[in-house]
């Protein structure tokens, strides 16, 4: 005879089905991360690839109840959703390294076949998950006349759960303890709720489920050795709320990467030496377009990252004061701890960009904004909004220096960039950085002329500083002709990643994937 259902437990299965549900996918978003990174067409796949299992799991899981209504049947799916839950997501982590060192080498083969496994990985707990609402709603309803009050609950806690497992993973569980714990974590409360529920109605089946945790502790301790990557010189990594953050030595110097790791956002070599001119290097020249004099007393850098801006204009200029903006509390730990970030005259803010710019009262003689990498770029550091934001920041002959990336034969950013700027600002020069698919953008706040740059060069001192002659003489003989846009980015429409996903796509049918950047 079969045992009627306990609801209780019953709907607190549902609670942490709905929970493990959304842990699952910002679980595999967040490996994704370290590898394909978070442009939103990741985004939109991951989400879309859930969307599609959770729809197959309805049709199984309604089939199946129908077929099956047992309260052991359902604590069988239960079981199996926990066991794959960690399984394959930590079968997702191993995939994930290999592809992470195909990426640094540009294997695209390598690439897209890692990609497929874990699309097929995702699929079988989140299918399986998918069965759990309408096989729940079968069990619970004993009164057809009581039908939508008991599924509405079930959808209710289903989501109530949902929340909780969208929140849990990302500011906790990840940053504590890293993607493939937190995997092992929801996996494992959904498995022994499975076999907990199995043990009520039939507990032969129970007593044999118990093999699957026991099956799961050499995968968990095999797979969750070691790091995430295993990037050649590789010497700190670590999981924050936003980024996958690794640091890699080559020769004497450190270098920052974030999330897929094709580009580096930060640099320090040993006893602070500057070994070549940088992007960051040629934003010591922004003052230079000025008429003059110049002088620079103090500044704000947004997107501070591991420090390396604010470090060389220290250099340079002395111990000014220096606001310092970064998102990612993490970044600033590993400038502490791996790029010497220890100046006092850095003022180190963690929050947004434009909320924090916002928060302060001074006025700049330098602004930098070092926050755009293609494809994440956040849009609301691009509209003339926020431009005229930085405006009332900066003093009456005060400047402001933007990093943007471009492709070789494609500069539609750059080029909306300038034409935003110049909704704001009244002259913006363009200096293209050597060796690099980048362009910095210097806006003055009095009109200015190319000439400035080049009277200053050859006005310098005998005795300054060698790392600002060769900054400034790189952007003098860098600077190209600015061809602004018709688009101009607003609060309102700002269609940033659009053209940002075309500029990729098209960069890759031209040049490959070999052209793709990396470590020097």
């Amino acid at each position: 005879m079969i045992r009627p259902v306990n609801r209780t437990f019953l709907f607190f299965t549902v609670f942490v089905g709905g929970m493990s549900t959304l842990a699952v996918e910002f679980t595999t978003s967040r490996m994704l991360q370290t590898v394909y990174g978070t442009s939103n067409l990741v985004w939109a796949n991951v989400i879309g690839l859930t969307l599609l299992c959770l729809t197959i799991g309805y049709f199984v899981g309604g089939r199946l109840a129908d077929k099956r209504p047992f309260p052991a049947t359902f604590y069988t799916l239960i079981t199996l959703a926990g066991f794959a839950s960690v399984f394959f997501l930590l079968l997702t982590s191993v995939i994930l390294k290999t592809a992470a060192n195909a990426f640094a080498a540009i294997n695209v083969g390598a690439i897209l076949g890692s990609l497929l496994g874990v699309a097929l990985a995702l699929a079988v707990p989140v299918i399986l998950l998918g069965c759990v609402s309408p096989f729940a709603i079968r069990l619970a309803v004993t009164d057809v006349t009581e039908a939508g009050r008991t599924s509405g609950y079930i959808y209710a806690v289903s989501t109530w759960g949902s929340l909780l497992g969208t929140y849990l993973p990302v500011l906790w569980t990840i940053p504590e303890f890293g993607s493939r714990v937190t995997a092992v974590l929801f996996g494992s409360l959904l498995l022994l709720i499975g076999i907990v529920g199995l043990w009520q109605y039939n507990p032969r089946r129970g007593m044999a489920a118990l093999i699957l945790p026991i099956l799961l502790i050499p995968v968990t301790l095999f797979w969750t050795r070691g790091g995430i990557k295993a990037y050649e010189g590789q010497i700190f990594e670590t999981e924050s709320p936003y980024n996958y953050v690794q640091v890699v030595r080559v020769d004497d110097c450190n270098y920052l990467l974030l999330n897929e790791g094709q580009a580096y956002h930060s640099f320090y070599c040993d006893g602070g030496r500057v070994p070549r001119v940088s992007v960051w290097s040629i934003m010591l020249a922004a003052p230079y377009f000025n008429a003059g004099p110049v002088t620079v007393d103090n500044m704000a850098v947004i997107g501070l990252a591991a420090g390396t801006i604010p470090k060389q204009y220290t250099q340079v200029y002395g111990p000014i004061p220096i606001d310092g903006i970064e998102l990612d509390p993490a970044i600033v730990q590993a400038g502490r701890d791996y790029f010497a970030l220890t100046e006092p005259n850095i003022n180190v803010i963690v929050g947004d960009g434009r909320y924090e710019l916002n928060q302060l009262d001074g006025r700049y003689d330098v602004i930098t904004l070092d926050a755009y990498k293609v494809p994440y770029i956040p849009w609301h550091l691009t509209t003339r909004e926020f431009f005229a934001e930085v405006r009332a920041h900066l003093q009456e002959d005060g400047v402001l220096a933007i990093n943007v990336g471009r492709a070789p034969e494609d500069r539609r950013l750059v080029d909306a960039i300038t034409a935003t700027l110049l909704a704001v600002f009244p002259t913006v020069h363009a200096l293209d950085v050597p060796g690099s698919l980048n362009t910095i953008l210097v806006a003055t706040m009095q009109p200015t002329t190319p000439d400035n740059a080049q009277m200053h060069l050859a006005q310098l001192p005998e005795n300054a500083h060698p790392l600002l002659r060769a900054a400034l003489a790189t952007a003098v003989t860098h600077r190209v002709p600015i061809a602004p846009s018709d688009i101009i980015f607003t609060d309102e429409r700002a269609p940033v990643e659009t053209m940002i996903d075309s500029l990729v796509l098209r960069y890759l049918l031209q040049e490959g994937a070999a052209g793709l950047p990396g470590l020097p």
